[in-house]
Parts: C-alpha cells; sequence; structure tokens
C-alpha cells in the first residue's frame, strides 16, 4: 500500500471514521448534552431506542441513572464474590463492619445498630441471632441500663472482620484502579452532592 501503510492501519482508519460518524449523529440527536462515549454502551442503545420512538422527550437522564444502576449491581456482584471468600453475606459483612470501627471494646446498642444501617428492628433481631448463632457476637448487658444490652464482637468475630476489610478494600482499589485520580475526584464529588440532596428529601429547587 502507498506510504507504508497496512492494512491494518487502513482498517483502523475506517472504524475511526465510523466512530466519528456515529458520535456526531448522537450529538445532533441529543442536542450535544449528556453524551456517551464513542465506543457506547448498553445504555446507548436504550436511549437510542427511546428518542427514536419518543422524540419529544429529553431522555438524557436515563443515561445518567441506567448507568448508575447497572455499575451499583456489577459492583455488588464483586463485593459478594469477595465476601464468599469468608462464608458471609454482604449484610453480615456491613453489621460486623459496623461494629469494628465503632473502636474497642466494638459493641453497639441495637438500636445504633438498626439505625446505622437502615433496617426494621423485626431484620435486626433475626440478624443478631444469626450472627449470635455463627460466634462472630455476643449480646452483653448495658453497663448503663441494666434493662438492656449492647451488641459485641467476640474474637472470632473481630477476626473475620479484620481479614474481611482487607480483602474489600484491596477488592475496591482492583475496581476503581482503571479511572484516573481527576476522574475519581469527579465522580466523587458529584455524587456527594446529589446524595446530600437526595438525602435532604428536598428536590434541587427547594421543595419537597
Amino acid at each position: 500500500m502507498p506510504n507504508g501503510s497496512t492494512e491494518d492501519e487502513a482498517t483502523q482508519r475506517v472504524q475511526d471514521a465510523h466512530e466519528d460518524a456515529h458520535g456526531m449523529a448522537r450529538a445532533r440527536r441529543t442536542g450535544g448534552s449528556h453524551r456517551a462515549p464513542l465506543n457506547g454502551d448498553a445504555v446507548d442503545a436504550i436511549l437510542a431506542q427511546w428518542r427514536r420512538e419518543r422524540p419529544d422527550l429529553d431522555v438524557s437522564p436515563m443515561g445518567v441513572i441506567g448507568r448508575l444502576k447497572r455499575c451499583a449491581a456489577l459492583v455488588q456482584q464483586q463485593l459478594d464474590a469477595t465476601f464468599a471468600q469468608f462464608d458471609m453475606s454482604g449484610w453480615e459483612f456491613d453489621m460486623l463492619a459496623t461494629l469494628r470501627r465503632s473502636g474497642a471494646p466494638y459493641r453497639l446498642a441495637p438500636t445504633a445498630l438498626f439505625s446505622t444501617l437502615m433496617v426494621t428492628s423485626g431484620t435486626m433481631t433475626h440478624r443478631l441471632q444469626r450472627l449470635e448463632g455463627r460466634g462472630w457476637i455476643v449480646r452483653v448487658a448495658n453497663p448503663e441500663d441494666a434493662r438492656s444490652t449492647l451488641v459485641q464482637l467476640t474474637d472470632e468475630g473481630f477476626a473475620v472482620i479484620e481479614r474481611a476489610v482487607e480483602a474489600h478494600v484491596a477488592n475496591e482499589h482492583r475496581m476503581l484502579a482503571p479511572l484516573t485520580t481527576a476522574s475519581l475526584t469527579q465522580i466523587d464529588a458529584g455524587l456527594c452532592d446529589w446524595l446530600r440532596v437526595l438525602e435532604s428529601g428536598k428536590s434541587p429547587t427547594g421543595g419537597k
């Protein structure tokens, strides 16, 4: 081929031209807002279908929410795989981790646990029984209130959560490794702002 070009280079130029055309077509459809990467993903296909079927709707928020949901599902799969290495479920990890990070003597009132983990008291009772049966927690008398008990990590529970949290953090680092520090900072800041609004129960305009 002329100028020393190889067949692979020619093929790559054709692919690049196709991707550029695809990107420009998407930009025209969206008016330049919420553009997806040129290589596209499964959410892009969904957006394209809705834009074809309902051109009167601005479906760009579906891209953000859809990708968040998809990322959350895929992340959860990988988190669960790590927890399974320690023969524990996600909720078991969360409860043990909550006790561990509370600091010595690693014990909390059941009410503090279910409010932190956002579960009902009935669910908490069942889960405490499960963890107690596994030897990971024990219920002890509350020295400040004889009518109540506290939930405390056992030595075995402390040992298993120490190993599990190390693997968990390493797993999180691995999942985020493909992203740059700048990207992670931007994502974290954006999610923090949005979470604050959602948790306040207020709309972005300040209404209920």
